[in-house]
């Protein structure tokens, strides 16, 4: 007989989620529900009215890891909607701004996911702040990989979390010789830190794929041989920065996607009726606690063609580069092989970046309320803004973030594993559960309603 178990809430990443867990006699998960529990701050209804100016800025404040990519997704639907064209040096420099971005989240994501990772060759798990080699190496490398993803971000964006420098029509100012030299230098820098970095973890997750038992706190589980697979589908748009609705040939098509609530996609209410004190931390929700998921979820669910899509790194492996590694180590080995991706794109960008060239567009049209979008590969995936702009105000603006595509797809991933080992799947699409979590309708029957934002 079917027991469930909560963990709530769910650790190391940004936000607040939690799992509600259908579990079979042996602890294995037969249905597992992953969603956001995080406060809604309706930043997409806060930018209506507002000026297309304003409103990236705003909804860049959704999340302090990634807002340089909503940032740049969010001017870029802005002139999507206008029909506004930027300069050549102001693409270059977003896409510098991009792959500082994603430098500095891939090493970030790196000190989250080690502590569940064995050092090869040993049963210790990996502490990634031990003053003890050969682990204060690599703790040594990730901060300096971080640093120079701050660094690039600053000097290219105006500031190194939440750019100041990208505007409507462009970018506000180009850089100086000098400084795209400390970019070359930097970048330089990063390269043999990233492979070396890459090389390391893509062990590290091998080592833990090749395990048949695994410890979380005081319990051994088996490790399943298809850990964290699921059936879904992919969605990518480019191996690095971005497309939108001005292409000639836009790599996504608003008329596929679709939304569903989370009342007719997460399990109903429902008591926990199985515990675990020593799970880590503090142990999980007490026996008699009632979880209702249609209900404490703060998100749609978005489709594409109708069904769940995974986002992210392995999703543009697997459409640019025909990756094929599943599971939850594949996601993780993914976003290790974009290290060094981010930096040669770098480079280029750096190599062909004319700082004398103008970087803000001749004419910035105010808009006849046209609907624009841009989908922006986030260090997460794929990060769509669609808005509406009148005479230079948004009349509509919405987010789909990758977390929220990586929902469904995730919960579906947990099926088939030991319930302990649900965070270490989770923790694999390195969630960004803040930047997810939108604006609900609820009836007088506290009933969630769609509410559809573009007709």
């Amino acid at each position: 007989m079917s027991k469930v178990v909560e963990i709530s809430p769910t650790t190391r990443h940004e936000g607040h989620s939690k799992l509600v867990l259908k579990v079979n006699d042996e602890g294995i998960i037969e249905r597992g529900d992953w969603l956001s529990i995080t406060p809604v701050r309706g930043m997409e209804k806060l930018c209506i009215g507002k000026t297309m100016h304003q409103a990236p800025k705003i909804s860049s404040r959704v999340c302090g890891i990634c807002p340089i990519a909503h940032t740049l997704a969010g001017i870029g639907a802005m002139e999507a909607s206008i029909g506004c064209e930027i300069p050549q040096d102001a693409f270059l420099l977003r896409l510098i701004l991009q792959c500082a971005n994603r430098l500095h989240s891939i090493a970030l994501h790196d000190i989250l996911a080690l502590p569940d990772m064995y050092i090869p060759g040993t049963d210790v798990k990996i502490n990634p702040f031990t003053p003890e080699e050969p682990v204060r190496t690599v703790a040594k490398r990730i901060q300096r990989l971080r640093e120079i993803g701050q660094t690039v971000g600053e000097i290219a964006g105006g500031e190194p979390v939440h750019p100041s420098n990208p505007r409507v029509g462009g970018m506000y100012y180009n850089i100086s010789p000098q400084a795209k030299q400390k970019l070359f230098d930097l970048a330089k820098e990063a390269l043999p830190l990233a492979i070396a970095q890459m090389d390391f973890m893509i062990s590290v997750f091998k080592n833990f794929e090749k395990r048949e038992t695994v410890t979380v706190g005081k319990t051994t589980v088996d490790l399943p041989k298809e850990f964290g697979y699921h059936n879904q589908g992919y969605m990518a748009v480019d191996p690095v920065f971005q497309s939108t609705s001005l292409d000639f040939d836009p790599k996504w098509d608003p008329n596929r996607w679709t939304d569903v609530t989370p009342w007719d996609w997460y399990m109903g209410e429902c008591e926990v009726s199985l515990e675990d004190p020593d799970y880590p931390i503090g142990g999980t929700s007490k026996i008699g606690t009632k979880a209702w998921p249609q209900m404490q979820a703060c998100t749609s669910i978005p489709l594409y063609d109708g069904q769940p899509v995974e986002v992210g790194p392995r999703a543009r492996l697997v459409q640019f580069k025909n990756f094929d590694h599943k599971g939850a180590m594949g996601q993780n080995i993914a976003r290790e092989m974009e290290y060094p991706d981010c930096l040669y794109t770098m480079l280029d960008a750096l190599d062909a970046l004319d700082c004398n060239g103008s970087v803000l567009a001749d004419e910035i049209p105010q808009g006849d309320g046209s609907l624009g979008w841009n989908a922006n590969e986030a260090p997460r995936g794929t990060d769509v803004h669609l808005a509406k702009v009148k005479d230079g105000r948004v009349q509509m603006y919405n987010l789909l973030v990758p977390t929220t595509w990586n929902f469904p797809t995730c919960s579906r991933a947990l099926e088939g594993a030991p319930w302990q080992l649900a965070e270490v799947i989770v923790r694999a699409y390195d969630p960004c559960v803040s930047c997810a979590t939108h604006m609900l309708v609820v009836d007088e029957n506290k009933k969630i309603i769609a509410q559809k934002l573009v007709q």
